[in-house]
């Protein structure tokens, strides 16, 4: 939900329990409405040689989970200190809220082992802590497991109770795949409610500074199977901001079943998420579209009105999909925003960047509203990220599980020079209740001057579900843009499935 803050929000909208009514969420809007009327002040950055440490000496520097906090009273909910360093430029302030008030939690050195005698030495008794690590016995009353990490800029990741970690969430994405650089705001304080000892569910608070916006977050965690975020964002501008990325997500695609596989890979696939899913609330719209690794940076634009959701997903879900047992990227999981209440028009922004190796996240998503963001304004935003496998956003039509892209201008693709011939399979939803011989229909329209030369649809049997088949030729050096589905008579079948090819792609050389 958007809108402008009325001045009762901004005094005590939120009635906390007795307990706790010391500090809550208000208190942490008005904090940040404060420091958007002052000027910006960076964070103070620890010393160089922790920035300078190496991947591996970073990480030979451990907290003791036995220091977690609240594991003296056997707690669900335990919280682990992550250090800072590396990447990790600067401390944040951490801060408990219970019963007696809210207490900042002190960095002691003690907590953390160090394979270094050396840097043991050199950190200073008052670094602080980078950001925390939320664990809960996802998988068994006897283990507490890690699900949840805030920490690096405005950064966090979650997993359901069967993922290993891999897509990232932020707080707020400004400017990101413009020419004059991408700014990136930090959360530098948290405020975390202690929960009671058996409680399935924890809240803490955010503030979050940059140079162009200050911001207030709520968020109420719930984990499980699919690991759940609730979250309200309160932003104050400082300045106008052109590009204001609500709700970012951030993903690696190296390359998948729709590329060319880089010369020398031995493994099928490689990507954290394979695409970009969004329901639009006005038409009601289902819409997939496949990643990619460009040659250059590719930014599209997809228009919604009053979105309901939007994602990241990972839907090659088998080991023969990537064949690797050190990453296990079946196990990535998907995360998916969905929106409370009415976002108006705007755009789901998509990011995408040239990467050469599986090390760089090159993938980006967010919400961006259609209304200018000016110095001065009040906005907020509810929404929920979810983070696990199937079925995230409850998407009930068929869907498109896999995408191949060739050369139709060879004998086999089409023998049409110029041309590309490209495979869609869809299965699940409604098109699962059709019999292998429906007469099923396909719909498929090209963009930018673009030709259709043949498209049809035939069933699966071995995925059980249904092959688009179509050959299409772009325009002469310029990106091919399609959208396709499937239908039944008057009733629409799959989600859209809509793809930009660009001419300088990894299939052929373009023409």
């Amino acid at each position: 939900m958007q809108r402008i803050l009325p001045a009762l929000a901004l005094l005590g909208a939120l009635i906390p329990s007795a307990a706790l009514a010391a500090f809550g969420f208000d208190d942490v809007t008005e904090k940040a409405r404060k420091l958007a009327s002052s000027p910006y002040e960076a964070p103070a950055q620890i010393p160089k040689f922790m920035q300078t440490l190496s991947y591996d000496a970073y990480q030979n520097i451990r907290f003791d989970a036995e220091k977690s906090l609240w594991r003296e009273n056997g707690s669900r909910f335990q919280v682990m200190m992550v250090p800072p360093g590396l990447f990790y430029r600067h401390a944040v302030k951490l801060n408990v809220i219970d019963s007696e008030g809210t207490h900042p939690i002190a960095f002691r050195k003690s907590d953390f082992t160090f394979a270094d005698p050396e840097v043991a030495k050199r950190v200073p008794a008052n670094l602080g802590y980078a950001g925390f690590k939320l664990t809960y016995p996802l998988k068994g009353k006897q283990e507490q497991n890690q699900f949840m990490v805030f920490a690096g800029a405005s950064y966090f990741r979650g997993v359901g109770r069967d993922n290993s970690f891999g897509i990232s969430a932020r707080g707020l994405a400004i400017d990101t795949g413009l020419s004059r650089g991408e700014e990136f705001p930090s959360f530098t304080e948290f405020w975390l409610e202690r929960p009671a000892p058996d409680a399935h569910a924890m809240t803490f608070y955010g503030l979050l500074e940059g140079e162009s916006v200050a911001g207030a977050y709520r968020f109420a965690v719930y984990p499980g199977e699919v690991t759940r975020l609730q979250v309200t964002a309160r932003l104050f501008p400082r300045a106008s901001v052109e590009l204001l990325g609500v709700a970012p997500l951030t993903s690696m695609f190296y390359y998948g079943e729709n590329t060319g596989r880089p010369r020398g890979e031995w493994r099928a696939q490689v990507h954290d998420s394979d695409g970009l899913q969004i329901h639009n609330g006005s038409s009601g719209e289902w819409l997939w579209r496949p990643l990619l690794n460009p040659r250059e940076l590719q930014m599209d634009y997809l228009m919604t009105d009053n979105v309901r959701g939007f994602g990241l997903l990972q839907r090659d879900r088998n080991f023969d999909d990537y064949h690797d047992l050190q990453a296990r990227y079946e196990l990535r999981p998907s995360a998916w925003v969905k929106t409370e209440g009415d976002w108006g028009p705007g755009q789901v922004v998509l990011v995408q960047l040239p990467t050469e190796n599986e090390t760089n996240d090159n993938i980006v998503a967010f919400w961006r509203p259609q209304e200018k963001v000016d110095a001065g304004q009040n906005l907020e935003y509810a929404y929920e990220v979810q983070f696990g496998a199937e079925g995230l956003g409850g998407n009930p039509m068929g869907q498109a599980v896999n995408t191949y892209v060739g050369d139709g201008s060879i004998i086999g693709g089409g023998a049409e020079k110029g041309a590309y011939r490209i495979l869609v399979d869809f299965n699940g939803g409604v098109l699962d209740k059709q019999r292998p011989r429906a007469p099923v229909l396909s719909h498929v329209t090209a963009m930018d001057g673009g030709e259709v030369l043949e498209h049809f649809v035939e069933y699966n049997e071995a995925l059980k579900g249904w092959r688009l088949s179509m050959l299409v030729r772009p325009a002469p050096r310029k990106s091919l843009s399609l959208r396709a589905f499937l239908s039944l008579g008057d009733e629409t079948l799959t989600e859209t499935w809509s793809y930009r090819l660009p001419a300088n792609n990894d299939i052929r050389i373009a023409e």
